[in-house]
């Protein structure tokens, strides 16, 4: 994906809503992470309710998978999982956060491609990202930023971070499923229905 399109995602309301959505009645267990709270909690809890559901997929899916695209010219699986991680590197150095020593932006995405490689550079850029936002003041997050021709504050390259990570867990997900791997969150749901008391 191109730096315009990743602007497009950001500035576009129903992207956010949609994407969203994708995660359904799976959102993750957990509330508002310890120690944060207002709107850089909010983000953080949605953060990392895409990084869960993309680290369960990351797992769930075959090694075998990886290599596996819908069509010709269009991202595998792995480059799904790394696109995210470059995303995850790359946008903060706009704000002033720098990335990995050695991260290139631009190639990032194909530097990696057996599973046990991707899965690390995932959870590390989430941990990497998270942390960045974890340290940010609130006042540094209202601090004018500009990045891919769009003038908005620091906080606006989490947003963008934000709903760019459940975009492509809504593409992963579609994945999974055309290669017959059900999310993992889904079965568990599943396995608790059955459980249920019938009415």
């Amino acid at each position: 994906m191109s730096h315009r399109s990743l602007f497009r995602i950001a500035s576009a309301p129903i992207a956010l809503a949609a994407v969203l959505i994708s995660g359904g009645a799976a959102f993750a267990d957990d509330a508002m992470p310890a120690g944060a709270s207002g709107v850089k909690g909010e983000i953080l809890m949605w953060i990392e309710d895409a990084q869960d559901k993309l680290t369960q997929l990351a797992e769930a899916i075959p090694e075998s998978k990886y290599g596996w695209s819908p069509d010709k010219g269009v991202r595998t699986v792995g480059e799904i999982f790394m696109h995210v991680s470059a995303a995850n590197y790359g946008i903060p150095t706009f704000i002033g956060v720098p990335a990995p020593t050695g991260f290139d932006f631009g190639t990032y995405e194909q530097t990696l491609t057996k599973k046990a490689d991707i899965m690390k550079s995932l959870k590390d850029s989430f941990a990497h990202m998270e942390g960045a936002l974890e340290a940010m003041s609130d006042a540094e997050m209202d601090k004018p930023a500009e990045f891919f021709g769009m003038k908005t504050t620091k906080r606006g390259a989490f947003l963008l971070l934000l709903s760019h990570a459940h975009e492509h867990l809504g593409q992963a997900i579609a994945y999974a499923r055309s290669n017959r791997v059900t999310p993992p969150w889904t079965l568990k749901q599943q396995a608790a229905e059955a459980k249920a008391p019938k009415k």
